[in-house]
């Protein structure tokens, strides 16, 4: 069987964020995967296999990360509609049956690839007692993101606070079923982008996520209310870095970034 590591939101290897792909002929047992996903060690390794024709998706679909398997993950889908289209075993936009719903990838003629995720609903909420201490900064707001994407979303007062912040990712772990999101504007958005982000997701053994597709089905409503434009790009600011363009269509968030396949390989277990 053939696997694949994947930097996704990026254009350059060793950048992004890195994803293991499989294509199956059908789903192996969910141990099995779980312990590939393990081994891997990436933050999702995901797994797919075609479906008949004539349904409403081309591909199913599922994400595991080393510790846990995912309701939704954007840039391993991203990878696995990068592997469809440059290993030619998919053409044109693809559509994947997932634990999310149907989520379709379209490559477009830059080399980039649209996906179309669902919009995570937004909740106020309260700054949880000792998140402050756990993060090491205030945050100003507290924005429960739902059911698909679980985590607790937080504006900090500036960029330097996203960047510095060396949170307590075991005291992290205790506010929602993933992890923190951090964010806040960007400093200078002559430098190509609206808002700088970090994601700290302990509970699903991600320590901090390089760059998040599902944290900006959230990050995408919450700033383009407050910035009052549609299409954003967001730079998620861990050590490897990456892009995420936006466009917020109400309900549905398309989310736009390039891959590079780094490393192809024969699993023999």
């Amino acid at each position: 069987m053939r696997i694949r590591i994947v930097d996704a939101f990026t254009d350059r290897p060793f950048a992004g964020n890195p994803a293991g792909v499989m294509l199956l002929d059908a789903f192996p047992e969910d141990d099995w995967m779980q312990s590939v996903a393990l081994e891997v060690n990436h933050a999702e390794t995901a797994f797919a296999h075609p479906l008949p024709e004539g349904g409403e998706a081309d591909w199913a679909l599922r994400w595991f990360t080393p510790a846990a398997e995912v309701a939704m993950c954007g840039h391993a889908t991203l990878a696995t509609a990068h592997v469809l289209h440059s290993t030619g075993a998919h053409a044109g936009p693809v559509r994947f049956a997932t634990r999310s719903g149907v989520l379709v990838a379209t490559p477009r003629e830059d080399g980039s690839i649209t996906m179309d995720f669902p919009t995570a609903p937004l909740t106020v909420t309260e700054v949880p007692e000792g998140l402050a201490e756990a993060l090491g900064a205030q945050p100003r707001t507290a924005i429960d993101t739902g059911p698909n994407v679980g985590d607790l979303l937080v504006e900090l007062a500036d960029e330097q606070t996203v960047h510095a912040l060396r949170p307590d990712l075991r005291a992290i772990g205790a506010h929602s079923s993933r992890g923190v999101i951090a964010t806040a504007r960007a400093a200078d958005p002559a430098l190509g982008y609206d808002y700088v982000s970090r994601c700290f997701f302990p509970n699903v053994g991600i320590d901090e996520d390089p760059v998040t597709g599902s944290a900006h089905t959230a990050l995408a409503p919450f700033w383009s209310e407050r910035l009052g434009r549609a299409e954003l790009t967001g730079l998620q600011a861990s050590t490897r870095s990456g892009r995420v363009r936006t466009e917020l269509r109400g309900e549905r968030t398309l989310l736009s970034g390039r891959a590079v396949t780094v490393i192809e390989g024969e699993l023999l277990a």
